[in-house]
């Protein structure tokens, strides 16, 4: 049987929702506690999914505790749970994330969140020279399908050396590059939610691909890594 995500949790996430408090969690502990041990062994199960086709050398399960140290917000705890997913570095980069929250507010993310500096003008010295392929990929029928558009926060204008004319600024002032695709309550629940999980991720391979030899070779296409 594929795991699964139960209503159950959603549920509770709902009630937490109404009760952030740590009274009101002290007192449902025991109930959180055997729905996070459901939930650890479904990213676990999206872990091993994802070695069948990648390589895949990270899991971290966020806790549910909130750091209200910098934060308006001073509630406890989250109302959802998140799990990433690491490829094995140097020689490949990217991520996969799984947030599954109630409201029809759960998501999959995948791409560059908060790439390194250096990482961040190599992609762009890679797009300003050309972006043709990187158009292709994105670009592609299944994985605009599956995916969508490119998103992420970016300079206003362009970044600093770099022409705001080039024909692909859009790409160039970009600072995250990263795709999502957000479920349903019952889609989170259904029993192919794990394997829809999978099947998008196989998606996003060629960009994976694409980004990884970005990022481990210079732009005369020498090895980094090496």
């Amino acid at each position: 049987m594929p795991a699964t995500i139960s209503k159950d949790l959603l549920d509770f996430f709902k009630k937490l929702e109404k009760n952030n408090n740590r009274e009101w969690f002290t007192e449902h502990k025991p109930t959180f506690k055997a729905l996070e041990s459901d939930v650890k062994r479904f990213y676990q199960d999206v872990f091993e999914n994802l070695q069948k086709h990648d390589d895949v050398d990270k899991i971290k399960v966020f806790r549910i505790y909130r750091d209200v140290r910098f934060s308006k917000d001073k509630t406890p705890y989250k109302t959802h749970f998140g799990g990433s997913f690491g490829r094995t570095k140097p020689r490949l980069r990217g991520g996969y994330y799984v947030h599954i929250s109630p409201n029809n507010e759960s998501f999959l993310a995948t791409g560059f969140w908060q790439p390194h500096k250096d990482d961040l003008l190599r992609i762009r010295k890679e797009l300003e020279l050309d972006a043709a392929d990187f158009r292709k990929i994105i670009g592609a029928k299944k994985f605009k399908e599956t995916w969508g558009a490119l998103e992420g926060e970016e300079v206003k204008t362009s970044p600093k050396g770099f022409n705001k004319e080039h024909p692909d600024i859009d790409l160039i002032k970009k600072k995250q590059f990263i795709f999502t695709k957000k479920f349903t309550d019952k889609e989170v629940i259904s029993s192919d939610f794990i394997k829809e999980i999978d099947a998008s991720f196989r998606v996003i391979r060629p960009y994976f691909d694409y980004m990884s030899e970005v990022l481990t070779t210079d732009l005369n296409g020498v090895s980094l890594i090496d």
